[in-house]
């Protein structure tokens, strides 16, 4: 399908918000965008001018938005609780500009998702395993790797910002293991970005080799015994480290699981693009101070 295209029926749009929210925050300066209050307004601003796009490219007929509550409250951070704590939390300025974000979609008469115990590729995941099993393809709008675990037959991610779309062969060609398996890919090597400690020296390469041999983490852990005799560089010691960190891999394939039953409010339906709330609408935009151009192409993009 063409980007350029109005979507058919049958497509559901998944947007990652925050980091579209995340980049319009460290990519556009503070002093030029200031609201009725004089906050700063940069990454609403920037959030705006990317669903105006995304809108006005697609012409969807199902879309959901889902925003991450915060950094510390997920249900993983229970589980371990150092996982994201290498990322700073939000500062006031920009946790005010998320619900203004909120605020925004809502108006705009799209579907929005957040949940305080489970992040936004939770609620994606849960959307999408909802939607699809009804007959429906699913784009998902995100350069995030993790939200690749989640596409089946005919979906596809969108790194919209680079223009770059994959589906689950391009999942195989990038990391070597099919897209089920990432979870188990990243038990094994871990993640940087989200603090998953993974397994101590063994890095993507060795980790693909290992589930492409055995199948999957569990059947890895299990044939332990076998890894020396692989003909893969650094078997033997592959093999100790695996003997040592079992529980360590579980839990960083659990942490890297996205949870895919996730209760939704009854709204979100099948996210249906409604008719905005032009009332609403315009009182936000006038309180941002967006200006004419992004104004009307915004209405013109919501029909």
């Amino acid at each position: 399908m063409d980007a350029m295209n109005p979507a058919p029926a049958s497509t559901l749009y998944l947007v990652d918000a925050s980091i579209y929210v995340f980049r319009a925050w460290h990519s556009l300066p503070e002093a030029a965008f200031r609201d009725s209050d004089g906050e700063p307004a940069n990454a609403v601003y920037g959030f705006a001018r990317f669903m105006v796009e995304l809108l006005e490219n697609t012409r969807p007929r199902h879309l959901a938005v889902a925003f991450d509550a915060s950094l510390e409250s997920s249900f993983r951070n229970e589980l371990y609780p150092e996982y994201k704590a290498n990322r700073d939390p939000a500062p006031a300025p920009l946790k005010r500009q998320f619900a203004h974000c909120m605020e925004l979609v809502r108006a705009m008469g799209l579907t929005t998702m957040i949940d305080a115990r489970h992040e936004a590729d939770d609620l994606i995941g849960t959307l999408a395993a909802r939607r699809r099993a009804a007959g429906v393809r699913c784009v998902i709008v995100s350069p995030d790797k993790d939200l690749s675990q989640l596409l089946a037959e005919g979906d596809q991610q969108w790194d919209y910002a680079r223009g770059v779309r994959w589906d689950r062969d391009g999942v195989l060609a990038r990391f070597g293991v099919p897209a089920e398996r990432l979870p188990d890919l990243l038990g094994l090597t871990g993640d940087a970005v989200d603090n998953i400690p993974g397994v101590p020296g063994i890095g993507p390469k060795s980790a693909a080799a290992l589930l492409s041999h055995f199948g999957d983490l569990e059947a890895l852990l299990a044939r332990v015994e076998e890894v020396p005799f692989l003909r893969l560089r650094g078997a033997r010691s592959h093999a100790q480290r695996l003997r040592t960190h079992a529980a360590q891999a579980r839990l960083s394939r659990q942490l890297a699981t996205i949870v895919c039953d996730v209760p939704l409010p009854e709204e979100v339906g099948d996210a249906s693009v409604s008719e905005p709330d032009r009332a609403a609408l315009q009182g936000l935009l006038d309180r941002l101070r967006i200006g004419p151009m992004t104004r009307r192409r915004l209405f013109e993009a919501l029909g």
